[in-house]
């Protein structure tokens, strides 16, 4: 499905569209001294999060190391894309993220993410945390350059009431819906014997590449995605279990392709896809990362393994690679100990994932949804 739109519709320019303000609203409240995030704030920023998703009941908790890739990726600028409120102790009582993505080429996206500590709320300080969250999205959004649709987005929890009322107040609406599945492994994992050609491998750096392009083959036709560049693909693996992640390759690819598709244009690298690789190396048809959330097992009451994410290429469909991969990893995190298998799907996956998880044993555990204000 194309997030484009339609060849008719001619859109005016993403400065005008974006609507920056030239100026932003800093929230102003007594007791709270406003500035920029920094590094050396990670282990405070953490405590908060951590006091947010505990008074909230959310299903799972934000470790350290993932607190820490708020702070990443060279694209951003943390002295004007974060904001926190600082008490007179030094503590962080409540913050903005806002981020953006270099590969962003059919929609060009702003992700806000924030929070107010549970003793600071019912005072108006995150309306004003929102206001200056969109704000900054808009002059980020504005500032790309790109003339293509534009979003900004944020995600709360279905049951997060407070969370969807402040972002409906700020103009956004719920216009995605995902669930969060998962899967006993006591029950039998499925043996899949893959066709001639392909053969099922660990991940390894190796043919790290090599995945990040058959992710971008994958996911073009999927709503909301957009290429991972070469940075932006290995960030936020502070959870990434290698030992869990599977790949399916092919040796000896056709020049066109097991169903006749032609080769396409990388839009990163310019090398052919679907078939297109990093060196002389095999194609990765199919790929399943793993990430591994021990730190939410005692909330969660069980312990899991977590399917990041899932992609077969597109000549490789009906090949039975997406049920080889998620096969090999229900063994992989049963062999470890592992009661559960677990991931998120967009309930409106155009490729029938739901039909294909229901059919391994995967049963809804709750949900999430995305608020955006299209542009």
């Amino acid at each position: 499905m194309s997030s484009a739109p339609p060849a008719h519709l001619v859109l005016a320019p993403i400065s005008e569209r974006a609507a920056p303000p030239a100026a932003l609203p800093v929230p102003l409240f007594d007791g709270l001294t406003w500035r920029p995030l920094t590094v050396e704030d990670a282990p405070a920023l953490f405590r908060l999060v951590s006091a947010v998703e505990e008074h909230d009941r959310h299903p799972y908790r934000t470790s350290l190391e993932e607190t820490e890739e708020i702070f990443e990726g060279g694209w951003r600028d943390l002295s004007r894309d974060t904001l926190a409120g600082i008490d007179a102790d030094g503590e962080p009582r409540a913050y903005a993220s806002i981020d953006t993505r270099p590969g962003d080429t059919t929609v060009v996206r702003a992700f806000v993410q924030g929070a107010v500590h549970p003793q600071w709320r019912g005072r108006g300080i995150g309306r004003q945390v929102i206001a200056w969250s969109t704000g900054r999205a808009r002059q980020l959004l504005a500032a790309s350059g790109k003339e293509v649709p534009g979003r900004i987005a944020a995600y709360v929890q279905d049951d997060d009431e407070p969370g969807r009322r402040l972002l409906e107040a700020a103009g956004y609406t719920a216009n995605r819906f995902y669930s969060n599945l998962r899967r006993d492994l006591q029950l039998p994992v499925p043996e899949v014997t893959l066709g001639e050609g392909l053969r099922l491998v660990p991940w390894s750096p190796e043919l790290d590449e090599a995945t990040r392009l058959a992710h971008n083959d994958a996911f073009r036709d999927h709503w909301g995605s957009e290429p991972a560049t070469p940075e932006s693909w290995v960030h936020g693996r502070s959870m990434f279990a290698p030992e869990w992640s599977m790949l399916v390759v092919d040796d000896s690819p056709a020049a066109a392709g097991p169903d006749g598709v032609a080769p396409r244009a990388d839009t990163e690298t310019g090398a052919s896809a679907p078939h297109a690789h990093a060196g002389d190396g095999p194609v990765v048809a199919g790929y399943l990362m793993s990430g591994r959330y021990e730190h939410d097992w005692p909330v969660q009451g069980y312990s899991s393994g977590y399917t990041e994410t899932l992609g077969v290429r597109r000549a490789y469909r009906g090949r039975k690679i997406a049920v080889a991969l998620l096969s090999a990893s229900m063994a992989a995190y049963k062999a470890d100990g592992v009661e559960y298998a677990e991931l998120d799907v967009d309930t409106a996956n155009p490729s029938g994932a739901h039909g294909l998880y229901a059919s391994l044993g995967y049963e809804k555990k709750d949900g999430s949804r995305m608020y955006s204000i299209e542009l």
